[in-house]
């Protein structure tokens, strides 16, 4: 993985924050793409997969629990680490990126209820 003057890049399959290791910051693609597997019982399942402007690993901002997906990278993918510290200060200076942070984190909470509501309706428990 290579340290540049904006981020870090990550290349092909590298695993950027693992599923059930401790989180203390978030991270932000400035390019490329990076997929999001939740693993159960052996198993992995795609979730959904990230690109340019996407954040992940927000929540270790508000809470220092474990991470609860594994992020990979898709060919190459450049990612900026941003820890509660900065992010803090950041949102003194820009109060607006709170607001971002919190629509993205309202919209992947709306897509999982959705999702979880086909599944109730189709029988699943």
């Amino acid at each position: 993985m290579e340290t540049g003057a904006l981020g870090r890049t990550y290349p092909q399959g590298t695993v950027i924050a693992r599923q059930g290791d401790p989180g203390d910051c978030m991270y932000v693609i400035l390019a490329g793409q990076a997929e999001v597997l939740h693993e159960q019982d052996g198993n992995e399942v795609h979730l959904t997969t990230l690109g340019e402007g996407d954040v992940f690993g927000e929540i270790a901002l508000f809470q220092r629990e474990v991470r609860t997906a594994t992020v990979r990278a898709l060919g190459e993918v450049r990612v900026l680490t941003v820890d509660k510290r900065t992010f803090m200060s950041r949102m003194h200076t820009d109060p607006s990126l709170a607001y971002r942070i919190l629509q993205k984190m309202s919209n992947r909470i709306r897509e999982l209820s959705a999702e979880l509501a086909e599944l109730k309706a189709r029988g699943y428990p």
